[in-house]
């Protein structure tokens, strides 16, 4: 009778298996923490939509300044509201991130190039709030917050990602 041969619970391919399944359970949890965080900033982008096509003014209660932010030129490209492109970048992430979480690994390069470019248009976006209006918007600081928080989930992603090759 042929026994399955198992490795002694201390061989270097035992341990490199139990690290394996410990960066697995990171990486899952790093997926489902984004997915979190990005409910977040897709619901703060679905409010501020919403708030743009029905031309409601939005309530600032923490800095004063949405108005301005919020009517200035920059709050639309080509005509659409900048939240609206906001709130479909979120909910890329969202279902990317979803998707990784169950294992989809092109789904999770493609989150992490999808995060990137929502953090650099974030900081052209604090730079046209700072230098530019002179004037900033608590919901789109929220955003900003979220996406930061997503482009560090991504970075922790991308250095697991190198580690396990």
């Amino acid at each position: 009778m042929i026994k399955n041969h198992e490795e002694p619970a201390n061989s270097p391919l035992a341990s490199a298996g139990k690290n394996l399944s410990k960066l697995e359970r990171r990486r899952t949890v790093l997926y489902a923490a984004a997915g979190l965080f990005s409910l977040i900033g897709l619901a703060d982008s679905i409010y501020l939509t919403i708030q743009h096509v029905t031309g409601q003014s939005v309530r600032c209660t923490i800095v004063a300044g949405c108005s301005e932010v919020l009517s200035s030129s920059y709050a639309t490209f080509g005509g659409i509201p900048l939240a609206m492109i906001g709130a479909a970048a979120y909910f890329c992430v969202f279902s990317l991130s979803t998707l990784a979480a169950f294992g989809y690994r092109s789904a999770g390069q493609l989150m992490t190039l999808v995060v990137m470019l929502m953090f650099v248009v974030t900081l052209w976006l604090f730079y046209l709030q700072a230098f530019v209006i002179r004037h900033f918007c608590q919901f789109c600081l929220l955003s900003a917050a979220t996406t930061v928080l997503l482009t560090g989930i991504a970075v922790l992603l991308w250095r697991i990602r190198r580690r396990s090759v």
